[in-house]
């Protein structure tokens, strides 16, 4: 994990708890199983940090004793994962956002350019009144969550964040370069990239981790 200072609009949320969670994920001898239960439990940590600073409107209610205004959030709120791996921090996000819409964006990696191809997307109607969370379990080359924004924003999106497990120097200035206004919460920044562009030291294939694939 990187000691310098995160990059302007990258926010590393480094908690106790999420570190120790990522340090399962990242075992070599975590199965299947546990995998999926450290990631799902993993993303609600993650998603109380990257909603932090959502809008709220006054909402009156009445308790049991008296009349109270309290808070509501301003803006729906969509969580967006890029297939297949992505699907692995949604039902942690929905525990604290079970209202939320979800959009879905199919990429796949070309091995030999390392560069992603998309073959679906589907998205809610209100994707220009909503807070988008775009989430990835690894942010490596970043060209497919640049290609994910691009995506939403083409479709109406004028909000996005995006939420990962583990980042890299590379992606990180990928995705900042493409697209400055698209806020980052990760785990942890790693070193860098190996020769087939996965992540060092990483935690493998998340996907593949996630569904038994491996």
């Amino acid at each position: 994990m990187s000691s310098q200072p995160p990059p302007d609009g990258v926010t590393v949320i480094d908690h106790p708890l999420v570190q120790v969670k990522l340090t399962q994920l990242r075992d070599a001898q975590t199965g299947s199983r546990e995998f999926r239960a450290r990631l799902n439990e993993l993303s609600t940590l993650l998603v109380f940090e990257a909603t932090r600073d959502l809008a709220t409107r006054p909402a009156l209610i009445q308790t049991p004793l008296a009349p109270y205004e309290g808070r509501a959030l301003a803006r729906p709120v969509i969580v967006a994962p890029i297939l297949r791996a992505g699907l692995g921090l949604v039902e942690g996000m929905l525990r604290l956002l079970p209202h939320v819409s979800v959009a879905h964006i199919g990429m796949f990696r070309d091995e030999q350019t390392h560069r992603p191809e998309t073959y679906y997307f589907k998205a809610p109607a209100h994707l220009a009144e909503a807070d988008v969370l775009l989430v990835d379990p690894m942010l490596a080359t970043g060209w497919s969550a640049t290609g994910a924004v691009a995506q939403l924003k083409a479709a109406g999106a004028t909000s996005v964040r995006f939420v990962c497990i583990v980042s890299c120097p590379e992606g990180l200035a990928q995705l900042r370069g493409a697209h400055p206004d698209v806020h980052i919460f990760t785990a942890a920044i790693d070193p860098g990239l190996d020769a087939r562009a996965y992540i060092v030291p990483g935690l493998g294939d998340a996907g593949d981790r996630y569904f038994g694939t491996t």
